[in-house]
Protein backbone atom coordinates (compact mmCIF):
# COMPACT_ATOMS: atom_id res chain seq x y z
CA UNK A 1 0.00 0.00 0.00
CA UNK A 2 3.01 2.17 0.82
CA UNK A 3 5.88 2.87 -0.95
CA UNK A 4 7.90 4.34 2.19
CA UNK A 5 8.00 3.53 5.66
CA UNK A 6 7.62 5.57 9.04
CA UNK A 7 9.94 3.88 11.59
CA UNK A 8 10.88 4.52 15.45
CA UNK A 9 13.61 2.32 16.64
CA UNK A 10 14.03 2.36 20.63
CA UNK A 11 16.55 0.98 22.92
CA UNK A 12 15.28 -2.59 24.38
CA UNK A 13 16.41 -2.24 27.80
CA UNK A 14 14.12 1.57 28.69
CA UNK A 15 11.58 1.39 30.90
CA UNK A 16 8.01 1.52 29.67
CA UNK A 17 7.38 5.20 30.26
CA UNK A 18 10.52 5.54 28.80
CA UNK A 19 10.01 4.04 25.43
CA UNK A 20 6.59 5.59 24.90
CA UNK A 21 7.74 9.36 25.81
CA UNK A 22 10.62 8.19 22.96
CA UNK A 23 8.49 7.25 20.38
CA UNK A 24 6.18 10.24 20.91
CA UNK A 25 8.62 12.93 20.92
CA UNK A 26 10.68 11.05 17.43
CA UNK A 27 7.34 10.97 16.06
CA UNK A 28 7.02 14.47 15.96
CA UNK A 29 9.95 15.30 14.79
CA UNK A 30 9.46 13.24 11.53
CA UNK A 31 6.42 14.52 10.87
CA UNK A 32 7.04 18.07 11.57
CA UNK A 33 9.78 17.82 8.86
CA UNK A 34 7.37 15.73 6.17
CA UNK A 35 4.42 17.69 6.89
CA UNK A 36 2.63 15.44 4.09
CA UNK A 37 2.71 12.11 6.05
CA UNK A 38 -0.04 14.14 8.52
CA UNK A 39 -4.12 13.61 7.26
CA UNK A 40 -6.99 15.55 7.80
CA UNK A 41 -8.67 16.23 10.72
CA UNK A 42 -11.32 13.38 12.32
CA UNK A 43 -15.02 14.16 12.98
CA UNK A 44 -16.81 11.68 15.29
CA UNK A 45 -20.93 11.38 14.91
CA UNK A 46 -21.28 13.75 17.20
CA UNK A 47 -19.45 16.63 15.30
CA UNK A 48 -16.16 16.83 17.72
CA UNK A 49 -13.38 17.45 15.70
CA UNK A 50 -10.21 15.80 16.65
CA UNK A 51 -6.42 16.20 15.23
CA UNK A 52 -5.19 14.67 12.35
CA UNK A 53 -3.05 11.85 12.52
CA UNK A 54 -0.13 10.16 9.84
CA UNK A 55 -1.69 9.08 6.79
CA UNK A 56 0.65 5.43 7.19
CA UNK A 57 1.34 3.28 10.11
CA UNK A 58 4.32 3.86 12.59
CA UNK A 59 6.36 0.81 12.56
CA UNK A 60 8.16 0.30 16.01
CA UNK A 61 11.01 -1.32 16.48
CA UNK A 62 13.15 -2.45 19.26
CA UNK A 63 16.57 -3.45 19.72
CA UNK A 64 19.82 -3.24 21.49
CA UNK A 65 22.80 -0.81 22.31
CA UNK A 66 24.89 -2.32 19.80
CA UNK A 67 22.32 -2.77 17.23
CA UNK A 68 20.68 0.98 17.57
CA UNK A 69 23.78 2.51 16.85
CA UNK A 70 24.82 0.61 13.78
CA UNK A 71 20.99 1.53 13.22
CA UNK A 72 22.29 5.36 13.96
CA UNK A 73 24.52 5.32 11.54
CA UNK A 74 23.43 3.58 8.64
CA UNK A 75 20.92 6.65 8.81
CA UNK A 76 23.72 8.59 8.25
CA UNK A 77 25.71 6.62 5.65
CA UNK A 78 22.50 6.69 3.42
CA UNK A 79 21.76 10.53 4.15
CA UNK A 80 18.40 9.44 5.83
CA UNK A 81 17.17 12.10 7.52
CA UNK A 82 16.09 10.87 10.78
CA UNK A 83 14.97 12.18 14.27
CA UNK A 84 17.27 11.13 17.17
CA UNK A 85 17.00 11.19 21.12
CA UNK A 86 19.93 10.61 23.10
CA UNK A 87 19.93 8.55 26.88
CA UNK A 88 20.94 12.27 28.38
CA UNK A 89 17.75 14.02 27.28
CA UNK A 90 16.41 12.30 30.22
CA UNK A 91 18.00 14.40 32.66
CA UNK A 92 16.74 17.43 31.14
CA UNK A 93 13.71 19.47 31.71
CA UNK A 94 12.57 21.36 28.22
CA UNK A 95 13.99 21.72 24.96
CA UNK A 96 16.51 24.29 25.37
CA UNK A 97 18.09 21.79 27.41
CA UNK A 98 17.98 18.49 25.35
CA UNK A 99 19.28 20.75 22.74
CA UNK A 100 22.28 21.58 25.00
CA UNK A 101 23.15 17.99 25.87
CA UNK A 102 22.62 16.84 22.14
CA UNK A 103 25.41 19.11 21.28
CA UNK A 104 27.76 17.40 23.42
CA UNK A 105 28.00 14.09 21.81
CA UNK A 106 29.22 13.05 18.59
CA UNK A 107 27.57 10.09 16.63
CA UNK A 108 30.47 7.90 17.85
CA UNK A 109 29.91 8.94 21.94
CA UNK A 110 26.15 9.09 21.45
CA UNK A 111 24.16 6.90 23.75
CA UNK A 112 21.11 6.43 21.43
CA UNK A 113 17.61 5.44 22.92
CA UNK A 114 15.72 6.32 19.93
CA UNK A 115 15.48 7.10 16.41
CA UNK A 116 12.96 7.65 14.06
CA UNK A 117 12.89 8.21 9.86
CA UNK A 118 10.53 8.11 6.96
CA UNK A 119 12.18 6.81 3.94
CA UNK A 120 11.81 4.17 0.88
CA UNK A 121 10.61 0.45 2.13
CA UNK A 122 13.40 -1.06 1.02
CA UNK A 123 16.16 1.48 2.18
CA UNK A 124 14.09 1.50 5.50
CA UNK A 125 14.36 -2.38 6.04
CA UNK A 126 18.49 -1.94 5.11
CA UNK A 127 18.39 0.89 7.78
CA UNK A 128 16.66 -1.03 10.80
CA UNK A 129 18.28 -4.78 10.23
CA UNK A 130 18.68 -6.25 13.30
CA UNK A 131 15.64 -4.59 15.04
CA UNK A 132 12.84 -6.46 16.35
CA UNK A 133 8.96 -5.73 16.40
CA UNK A 134 8.32 -4.28 19.59
CA UNK A 135 6.55 -6.79 21.55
Amino acid sequence: MFDTKFVVVVREDLAAWQKLNVTAFLSTGVTASKPELIGETYQDAAGNVYNPMSVQPIIVLTANADTIKKIHHRTLDRNVPSSLYIEEMFSTGHDSANRNVFAKHSPDDAKVVGLAFHTDKKIADKISKGAKMHG
